[in-house]
């Protein structure tokens, strides 16, 4: 029963979408209806506010840290602590509070990353960096490190049942960068600074 209901706590935690409210609260536009449409830090970005970026990355990554460190401190096995990751990640992708429209899920399974292991989450941090930093495309970093993400996070804990949940948010994550694929791959992704 407490697993249930941890992994009932954590879906519903990821579904409150941080885009949407830090908009709302700082008088931006939806970020459902301009540029990318995606409730995401990138997006938000895209409005032209540096601060509510930085705020919507922030609360993404939260939301996937904290149900996994509180599931983690209340002593559940390694099996209920990644599904309540997964929870958390798939609350940010298909929000019950938001009509199961959510984001791409990036900042979220950073979140879960640090909390299931920080050095994992420190190299999907670092793979990011690199691949930002010298292609300038955040759709690319975010593919490339979350397609990694299983395999640093074998490497720092051996843990089946981790590797399986963020292999599931890998994934999810491809699926929903189709579209950036499809322009990375024409030449007609928009890079960071545009």
């Amino acid at each position: 029963m407490g697993t249930v209901f941890a992994i009932c706590i954590a879906y519903l935690f990821g579904s409150i979408s941080s885009a949407i409210l830090i908009c709302r609260l700082m008088q931006l536009p939806d970020p459902r209806t301009q540029g990318s449409h995606n409730p995401g830090a990138t997006n938000v970005l895209r409005l032209g506010s540096q601060k509510a970026a930085v705020l919507t990355l922030l609360g993404d990554t939260l939301k996937g840290l904290l149900p996994v460190l509180a599931a983690k401190w209340l002593g559940f096995s390694e099996t209920t602590i990644a599904l309540v990751a997964l929870a958390a990640f798939l609350g940010h992708l298909f929000p019950l509070f938001f009509h199961f429209k959510g984001g791409k899920g990036v900042a979220t399974t950073l979140g879960c990353l640090l909390a299931l292991s920080w050095p994992a989450g420190l190299c999907w941090m670092g793979t990011w960096l690199l691949i930002a930093l010298c292609s300038r495309y955040s759709s690319l970093a975010s593919l490339i490190a979350s397609a990694l993400a299983p395999l640093y996070l074998w490497y720092a804990t051996q843990s089946l049942a981790y590797v399986i949940a963020v292999t599931f948010m890998s994934v999810f994550l491809v699926l929903r960068h189709r579209r950036n694929i499809r322009q990375l791959l024409a030449g007609t992704e928009s890079r960071l600074g545009k």
